[in-house]
């Protein structure tokens, strides 16, 4: 088998890929909640004869394929949630639920998975060892990764797997376009609230009060230093304030400011150093205005590291498909949970690009315009099928 052969298949397989794909999109389901869409990946796996396990982590589906002949396991990994946005495209296979949407791609990475099982199925007499897919519910902030893996996906269901390999849908580069790379790819995230209390007064009289507006908004400015004074330029960070509330009347000074936002590193020494700084900043600005600060930092997921020589092997069948001057370094301050599952099992997480210019389909991931290229579809079941096969047989 080449991996020719695998993109004439999967190019093959495109008008069933788009039907998946559409149709998930018209049900999106959140994290965690994702029955439908479990059914349907649990049905058409039995059809294609894995021995398929449902409820992993609630709504996670597995499905194993054991060759009978000694070799490598490897596990395919491809999430399923979707987002609690509002969908604003106007198109044939719109959402059909109101504040639900899939907006990140995942639809296509549901039909991306069904399409490889398939492949890998059709071809299981020449294939060694065994194949683990894994249908993973909550991705998007409920770290249903970590929670597949106390569940049993990696040791108790199937084999240990030998490697993971997962891929997303990527509109931040057009089509044709592979990111590979080694190393961190996606950062480590934390959420974090901070609660800055004063004392409130009226606001003609800020002479009475302890104005926590006044110490959030310094709190807020320098917070930027943690990352332009304390950061060595040639590491990277995140400090981002995404919410801010305080009071509800035009002349009252409240007497507290919530804040809420998230941290993004790459490196764990650089990650305590942020972390640190925004601590001593938050509560040493705020008792110098009269305020205490209080903390809640709440981590989410570490950072994604791609194993090196895994990821050399993937690039090496990546450029044999799209050629080597279309593999980008991939890396984003996004976060994923695919790092649980590598921080356990040497991986590689790859990003397709899906982006289309001239259709208009350039919207960022997480936006209620987002869609994008289907012919992703077919491209990413072959890269994945190519890996995973070659890795078995070679």
């Amino acid at each position: 088998m080449t991996q020719t052969d695998f993109i004439t298949e999967a190019n093959a397989l495109d008008d069933q890929l788009l039907a998946w794909r559409r149709d998930f999109h018209m049900h999106p389901e959140i994290g965690l909640q994702e029955w439908r869409t479990a059914g349907i990946v649990a049905t058409e796996l039995d059809k294609l004869n894995y021995q398929v396990q449902t409820g992993v982590a609630q709504t996670g589906v597995v499905g194993l394929m054991e060759t009978g002949r000694p070799g490598p396991v490897v596990l395919l990994r491809f999430d399923m949630d979707g987002l609690p946005l509002q969908e604003e495209n106007d198109v044939p296979y719109k959402s059909q639920h109101d504040g639900l949407m899939h907006a990140c791609g995942h639809d296509g990475h549901v039909a991306i998975g069904l399409g490889v099982a398939t492949l890998l199925a059709r071809h299981r007499d020449e294939l060694k060892g065994t194949v683990k897919l894994m249908f993973q519910p909550g991705e998007e902030g409920m770290n249903g990764a970590g929670l597949m893996i106390a569940d049993g996906v990696l040791d108790r269901i199937g084999p240990r797997p030998d490697i993971a390999l997962a891929a997303h849908i990527w509109n931040d580069k057009p089509l044709g376009k592979v990111g590979v790379a080694a190393g961190p790819v996606m950062a480590a995230a934390e959420a974090w609230e901070c609660v800055i209390r004063g004392r409130g007064g009226h606001g003609a009289a800020p002479h009475q009060t302890a104005d926590p507006i006044v110490a959030a908004a310094q709190v807020i400015v320098a917070w930027q230093t943690a990352i332009s004074r304390n950061v060595d330029p040639l590491e990277t960070a995140v400090l981002s304030v995404g919410s801010i509330h305080a009071g509800d009347a035009f002349n009252i000074i409240p007497s507290a400011v919530t804040l809420k936002g998230t941290i993004r590193t790459f490196d764990a020494d650089v990650r305590d150093t942020v972390l640190n700084r925004f601590e001593e900043i938050a509560t040493g600005i705020s008792a110098a205005l009269g305020c205490t600060a209080e903390i809640d930092l709440r981590p989410l997921t570490p950072a994604v590291v791609n194993d090196p020589k895994v990821t050399t092997f993937v690039r090496q069948l990546v450029a044999q498909i799209v050629g080597e001057e279309n593999i980008f370094e991939s890396r984003s301050m996004g976060s994923e949970d695919m790092a649980f599952i590598n921080a356990e099992i040497p991986g590689c997480y790859i990003m397709v690009g899906s982006q289309n210019e001239e259709a208009g389909l350039v919207h960022a991931h997480h936006n209620p315009r987002f869609d994008f290229d289907e012919a992703v579809l077919p491209l990413t079941v072959a890269i994945m099928t190519t890996a995973a096969v070659e890795y078995l047989n070679g």
